[in-house]
C-alpha cells in the first residue's frame, strides 16, 4: 500500500512522465497511449487515497484524454461523476484530484456533475456532448460511468437529425475563421479545416449511425497530425497547436524529416485526407436527412402504398454522358459502365460532373480507380477533349479534381503531378500549394477562353505552368521540358506542343518585363517579341499571365499591373506585325512640364503636382479603376535629388511604382538647368498627403535640414516583424543586354520603408545617373530595376557595372 501511495505522488508521476517523454525509442501512438496509461494510474491513486472504497463516485476522462491521445502538453479533460448525495465529500475529493494536477503545471479542464447534470449540460452544449462521446472510466464506480456513456450515446443517436446540422455549422464557422490546414504556412493543427477537430467531428458522425466517413487513410492522417503536435509540444515546451514558421525545422528534425518543407507536405497530405473525408461525409449526412424529411410526406401522398413490386422506389437516374448518370444530386456510374474496359471513363465522368456542377460519388470514383487502365500514349482524341472540358468548367473543377486526386487517378493520368502535390510555397503572396495553384489558374483561365483563339492550349498551359516547381533549378526551364512531354503524351501535334512549352517557359515574362523594364526602350520590346515568336502565342501568354496572377493571390495583380502588361502586349504585337519599335527620343515637354520647370527656376526650389490616374471601368455603370497617382516634380539641377525625393515619399507612406528622371531644356533666355521627375506612386493607406506638405519636406531634405535617415530608422524600428523570420540577404545583379541605352541594375531585397531612399543614395555615391526606376513588390519582397548611365550619358562598361552592383549589395546588406 505504501508503494502505491508513493507512485501516486506528484514527484513519482512527474519523474516517470519525464522519462517517458525523453524516450526516443517510443513515440507516436505508443507514447500517447503510454502517457495516458501513466496518467490514469496516477489519477486512480489520487482517487483511491481521497475516496477509498467510494461508491456512487467515478473519475472519467473525456475528450482527447478520453481517447487516450495525450500529447506532451495536452490538457487533462476530467469529469468527476457522482450520485451519492454527499456534496461536501465530493468537493473534498475534487480538491484532492485537481490541486496535484495544477501543482505540476498541467492544464486541466474539469467539471463535477451528477449523471442528470451531465446529460442536461450535454443536451444544451454541443461541445460538452462531443467530449462525453469519448468518455472513458479511470477510477471509482464503473457502473456509474458505463450508465452515463450508454445514456449519452443513446441521446446522441436519437438527437442526430437536429445536432448534426449544428455540428456541421460549427465546423464551417471554424473553417472560415482558421482557414484550410492544407494551404496555410503557419497552420493550427487542431482548429483549421482538415485538422484534428474535424477528425473528431467525423468520429461523432460515425457514432450517430446516420452516416460514416470514408475510412481509408483517415486514421493514418489523424495519427500523422497527432505525431506533429507531439513533436511541436516537445520542441517548444508549450501547449500549442500552431505550427509557427520558426519552429518548423526543429519539429521536422524531431520527426526525422529532411526539412520544414517535408514536414509541411506531410501535414498538408494528412489535412487533405481529413478535409475530403469531411466533404464526403457531410454530403452523405445531408442526403440522409433530406430523404428522411421527404419520406413521410411521400408516404402521405401515396396513402401508405409502396412502389411497384413491393420494394423501395427506385432512385431517378438521369444520363449525363456515356457510362455516367446523375442520381440523388451526385454523379455515379451507369449500371453498364465498365471501368476496366473504358480507360477514358474517369475523365468523361469528371468532365460531366464539372459541367453539371455536381460532386462525383465516392464509390463511383473508387470503382473507377480500382478498375482503371492507363491511357495509351498519345491519348485518344476523346480523352484530350474530356480533359479540356474538365479544365474549362470553372469553379466546379476544383472539387471534381480533388475527388479524382484523393483516389490516385490524377497521378495515374499525369505522373508528373506527384512532384507538385501538396508542395508548399514559402511566399506570402501565394495562397495555395503548387498543385492547388495550378488548378486555380485553370479555373481563372476558363473565364478567358472566349478571348483567345486556342482555349485548349491556354487551359493546358494553365494546368502545367508551374509543374517544374517539383524539380531543382529554375522552375520555368524545368517546366518547359515536362510540359513538352505531357502535351505530346496527351495528344497535341508538334506545333501545339511547342506553343504549350513556350507558354510554360515564359509564363512570367510579361509581368516581370512590364513591371521591371522600361517599355519605351526598343530592346525591351524586341526581347519579348523574340521569346514569344508569334501573335497567337502572345495572345495566349497575355491570358495566362492574368490567370496566373489572379490565382496567386490579391497581392499579385492590380489595375496597375494589368495596365502595364496590356501596354507591353500592345507594343510587342506591333513588332510581331512587322513594325519596328521607335527609338526613344526625349519627348517634347508639355505645357505643364514647362510651367513647373519655369517656376522651379524662378523660386530656386522644387515644385510639384499630384494627379490621380484611372482607367475606364470594366462595367459601363462602374467607377473608374484606380491606377495610382502621377507625381511630377521639377527641381533645380543638383546632387542628391533621387534619394531626397524617395526619402520624403517613404516618410509620407507613398509607394513608388516607377520613376523617370531627365534634364529639361528650358526656353531661350532662361538660365539654369532643371531636373524633371515623373513618378507613379500609390498611397499605402489610401489617402494622399497634401502637395504643399510634400514640397515643404522636399525643400528641407534638399537643404539638409530634414534628417530622413533618422526619421526612417525610427519607423523601421517600429515596423512589424514576425519573430524568428529571417529574410534572405539582398541580391543586386546586372541584367545582361537589357537595354542599348543604359545599364540595368536589378535589386531584390526585403521590402521596408526607405529602401528606395537607401538605393538612391548608394547610386548617387557611386557616381552614376539614374534615368528611370521601376519598383515592384510581391508580398514582403521588393524587386526594383534601375536604368543607370555614366557621366557621358552612356551605359556603364561591364566591369564598372559589376562594381556598382557589388557596392550597392554591400550597402544594402550592412
Amino acid at each position: 500500500m505504501h508503494g502505491h501511495e508513493q507512485d501516486s505522488g506528484p514527484g513519482g508521476y512527474a519523474a516517470a512522465r519525464l522519462r517517458l517523454l525523453n524516450e526516443k525509442a517510443r513515440s507516436g501512438p505508443p507514447r500517447r497511449s503510454a502517457l495516458a496509461g501513466l496518467t490514469d494510474e496516477w489519477l486512480a491513486g489520487l482517487f483511491a487515497a481521497g475516496a477509498p472504497g467510494a461508491r456512487g463516485v467515478s473519475l472519467v476522462a473525456v475528450g482527447g484524454y478520453g481517447r487516450a491521445e495525450l500529447s506532451p502538453r495536452s490538457d487533462l479533460d476530467l469529469l468527476l461523476l457522482h450520485d451519492c448525495g454527499d456534496t461536501e465529500a465530493v468537493s473534498k475529493l475534487a480538491d484532492r484530484l485537481w490541486y496535484p494536477v495544477w501543482d505540476l503545471g498541467l492544464a486541466l479542464d474539469h467539471s463535477v456533475r451528477t449523471p442528470a447534470e451531465a446529460r442536461r449540460t450535454a443536451g444544451e452544449d454541443l461541445k460538452v456532448q462531443l467530449g462525453l462521446l469519448d468518455a472513458r472510466h479511470i477510477a471509482g464506480d464503473l457502473g456509474l460511468t458505463t450508465a452515463l456513456r450508454t445514456t449519452v450515446l443513446a441521446d446522441w443517436r436519437n438527437q442526430a437529425p437536429k445536432r448534426l446540422p449544428a455540428l456541421r455549422e460549427l465546423c464551417e464557422e471554424r473553417a472560415a475563421r482558421q482557414g484550410e490546414l492544407q494551404y496555410l504556412l503557419e497552420p493550427d493543427l487542431k482548429e483549421a479545416h482538415g485538422g484534428l477537430r474535424d477528425a473528431t467531428a467525423l468520429r461523432a458522425v460515425a457514432a450517430s449511425w446516420l452516416a460514416d466517413a470514408p475510412r481509408e487513410g483517415l486514421a493514418e492522417a489523424r495519427g500523422r497530425l497527432l505525431d506533429v503536435r507531439d513533436a511541436l509540444h516537445l520542441t517548444t515546451g508549450r501547449a500549442t497547436d500552431r505550427l509557427a514558421l520558426q519552429e518548423q525545422d526543429q519539429v521536422a528534425a524531431e520527426l526525422g524529416l529532411l526539412d520544414a518543407d517535408a514536414l509541411l507536405r506531410q501535414v498538408y497530405e494528412a489535412a487533405r485526407v481529413i478535409a475530403y473525408a469531411g466533404d464526403v461525409t457531410w454530403r452523405e449526412v445531408g442526403r440522409v436527412l433530406r430523404s428522411r424529411s421527404v419520406r413521410p410526406r411521400l408516404r402521405a401522398i401515396l396513402g401508405g402504398g409502396r412502389a411497384l413490386g413491393g420494394g423501395k422506389p427506385a432512385p431517378e437516374r438521369s444520363p449525363l454522358a456515356e457510362g455516367v448518370v446523375e442520381q440523388d444530386g451526385e454523379v455515379v456510374l451507369a449500371r453498364a459502365a465498365r471501368p476496366d474496359r473504358d480507360p477514358v471513363l474517369p475523365l468523361r465522368a469528371a468532365a460531366a460532373a464539372a459541367q453539371a456542377g455536381l460532386p462525383l460519388n465516392l464509390h463511383a470514383v473508387r470503382r473507377m480507380a480500382a478498375g482503371a487502365r492507363a491511357l495509351p500514349a498519345p491519348w485518344p482524341a476523346e480523352a484530350r477533349q474530356q480533359l479540356i472540358t474538365l479544365l474549362g468548367s470553372g469553379r466546379p473543377t476544383v472539387d471534381v479534381w480533388e475527388a479524382l486526386e484523393a483516389e490516385g487517378l490524377i497521378s495515374m493520368l499525369l505522373p508528373d503531378w506527384d512532384r507538385v502535390r501538396c508542395r508548399p510555397q514559402r511566399n506570402a503572396v501565394h495562397l495555395w500549394t503548387v498543385d492547388r495553384h495550378l488548378i486555380e489558374t485553370a479555373v481563372r483561365a476558363s473565364a478567358f477562353t472566349r478571348r483567345v483563339s486556342r482555349p485548349d492550349l491556354l487551359l493546358v498551359a494553365a494546368l502545367l505552368h508551374d509543374i517544374g516547381k517539383g524539380w531543382p533549378g529554375d522552375h520555368s526551364v524545368a517546366g518547359e521540358v515536362i510540359a513538352r512531354d505531357v502535351a505530346a503524351r496527351i495528344g497535341f501535334d508538334a506545333d501545339d506542343v511547342t506553343v504549350v512549352a513556350t507558354l510554360v517557359r515564359h509564363h512570367l515574362l510579361l509581368v516581370e518585363t512590364a513591371t521591371r523594364r522600361d517599355l519605351d526602350d526598343p530592346a525591351t520590346v524586341r526581347s519579348v517579341a523574340e521569346a514569344v515568336g508569334s501573335p497567337g502565342t502572345l495572345e495566349l501568354l497575355h491570358a495566362l499571365t492574368e490567370a496566373d496572377a489572379l490565382a496567386t493571390g490579391p497581392a499579385a495583380w492590380s489595375s496597375w499591373r494589368a495596365s502595364l502588361v496590356a501596354d507591353l502586349v500592345k507594343r510587342v504585337a506591333a513588332v510581331l506585325a512587322g513594325q519596328a519599335p521607335p527609338d526613344p527620343e526625349e519627348s517634347a515637354p508639355t505645357a505643364q512640364h514647362e510651367r513647373l520647370a519655369l517656376e522651379a527656376v524662378a523660386t530656386g526650389a522644387p515644385v510639384l503636382s499630384l494627379r490621380a490616374q484611372t482607367e475606364p471601368p470594366a462595367e459601363p455603370s462602374g467607377d473608374p479603376e484606380p491606377l495610382g497617382v502621377e507625381l511630377l516634380i521639377a527641381v533645380p539641377d543638383q546632387a542628391g535629388v533621387l534619394p531626397a525625393v524617395a526619402g520624403v515619399l517613404a516618410m509620407h507612406r507613398l509607394t513608388v511604382r516607377t520613376a523617370e528622371l531627365r534634364s529639361l531644356d528650358l526656353p531661350d533666355g532662361v538660365d539654369g538647368s532643371v531636373l524633371l521627375l515623373d513618378w507613379r506612386v500609390a498611397a499605402e493607406y489610401g489617402s494622399l498627403p497634401q502637395a504643399a506638405r510634400l514640397r515643404a519636406d522636399l525643400v528641407r531634405a534638399l537643404d539638409g535640414s530634414l534628417d530622413i535617415s533618422g526619421r526612417l530608422a525610427e519607423r523601421d524600428a517600429a515596423y512589424p516583424r514576425r519573430r524568428g523570420v529571417v529574410a534572405p540577404p539582398p541580391r543586386v545583379t546586372v541584367a545582361p543586354a537589357a537595354s542599348r541605352h543604359a545599364t540595368v541594375i536589378e535589386v531584390r531585397a526585403q521590402d521596408a520603408p526607405g529602401l528606395l531612399f537607401r538605393i538612391g543614395r548608394a547610386l548617387e555615391d557611386a557616381g552614376v545617373s539614374v534615368r528611370s526606376a521601376h519598383a515592384g513588390t510581391l508580398g514582403a519582397n521588393a524587386v526594383d530595376a534601375f536604368y543607370v548611365t555614366g557621366t557621358e550619358g552612356l551605359p556603364l562598361p561591364d566591369e564598372e557595372a559589376v562594381s556598382v552592383a557589388r557596392k550597392l549589395e554591400e550597402t544594402l546588406r550592412a
